[in-house]
């Protein structure tokens, strides 16, 4: 008998329902069992319940195989100390989603600010510790009149647990003929807690001698994000550093409208799209929705590897395939150059698959 996914969605606030409910469409295409959960969250979810992430919705995506995020928040919606609402955050401590995944991949037709020398592929994944380091006071930092304060904290066991998922992806990615590296990004030559982080790094790159171990400062590869982009296969940060050169990465791709992500841990998982919710254009149907599909994508891959469904892995390349040949045909949102709106580019990849 067929399992029954059930999968928290997080509709979002903004431009999220227009680019979830065609990727819902997609997914409702490959024919497997999934049971769908909406759950109220975000800036909406505030004005109307007076919580940005109900009790509710946290305990149903608590439940659920996995968990689909469109954007959420919405800068004009505040809470009364001034500060924006970040739920996803929220989601990301309460299910202990310590790693983030942040592919960069830049194909044909993506509108890439680089010159790609002939032969170079640019095809690396960024893992960011999500819980802890510099957001570690996340809305509970000092601030007086004469100076403010905010405490970056590292923890043996959540950078061993990060770490040691960085060369498992290395693994798993260099049996699919990547080159089988793993560059801890951080600021070791400054700060005790980096010179404690890639201690820690050295000793989980013990257990991996068929992957290559190094380190690099967070400045540098900034640089080199632009310089060199091909050099690189799998890198792991802190929580802030790899909030920043995420968004580089989706630059490389021509923008963050090309840019999923997943927040992976032991047991549970978020897939979401790395852009915020864009009030500016919501409700034009403008918005790029390949984020959104390609996070939905890295959802069908996880699924298929946890629960051993071998054609959820395929279909999970397939959607990365139908994105690949809509940018190389032009087929997509006037963001990229192309003429569709959010449902014709959707459409466009699902007619692909």
């Amino acid at each position: 008998m067929s399992k029954t996914f059930n999968i928290a969605v997080f509709h979002g606030d903004g431009i999220g329902p227009e680019i979830m409910a065609p990727t819902l469409d997609l997914l409702r295409a490959f024919g497997h069992d999934f049971a769908f959960h909406d759950c109220p969250a975000g800036a909406t979810s505030y004005l109307d319940c007076g919580s940005d992430l109900p009790r509710t919705s946290l305990d149903t995506a608590r439940n659920a195989d996995a968990i689909l995020l469109s954007a959420l928040g919405d800068p004009a919606v505040r809470y009364p100390d001034g500060t924006e609402m970040t739920p996803q955050i929220d989601i990301r401590i309460a299910l202990d989603l310590y790693a983030g995944i942040r592919p960069v991949r830049v194909v044909p037709g993506m509108k890439t600010p680089l010159n790609i020398p002939e032969g170079r592929v640019i095809d690396f994944v960024l893992v960011r510790e999500s819980t802890e380091g510099l957001f570690h006071t996340q809305g509970k930092g000092t601030v007086t009149e004469d100076y403010a304060e905010e405490t970056l904290r590292l923890t043996r066991r959540t950078t061993t647990k990060v770490c040691d998922y960085t060369f498992r992806l290395a693994q798993d990615r260099k049996a699919a003929g990547h080159m089988g590296r793993v560059t801890s990004v951080d600021k070791a030559n400054v700060f005790r807690a980096f010179a404690f982080w890639r201690d820690i790094f050295d000793e989980v790159a013990k257990e991996y001698p068929d992957l290559t171990a190094d380190h690099a400062y967070v400045d540098a590869m900034a640089l080199w994000f632009v310089l060199k982009p091909w050099d690189w296969d799998v890198m792991v940060t802190e929580n802030m550093f790899g909030d920043i050169l995420s968004d580089l990465g989706a630059g490389l791709m021509g923008g963050l409208g090309m840019a999923p992500s997943a927040d992976i841990g032991d047991d549970h998982a978020v897939f979401q799209p790395c852009h915020g919710s864009a009030p500016d254009i919501a409700g034009q149907g403008i918005a790029n929705p390949f984020a959104m599909i390609l996070s939905a994508g890295m959802m069908l891959d996880w699924l298929g590897r946890r629960h051993d469904q071998p054609q959820m892995i395929e279909d999970a390349s397939r959607v990365q395939t139908a994105v690949d040949a809509c940018l190389a045909a032009g087929e997509t949102t006037g963001d990229l150059g192309g003429t569709l709106d959010t449902r014709g580019a959707a459409a466009a990849v699902i007619a692909r698959l």
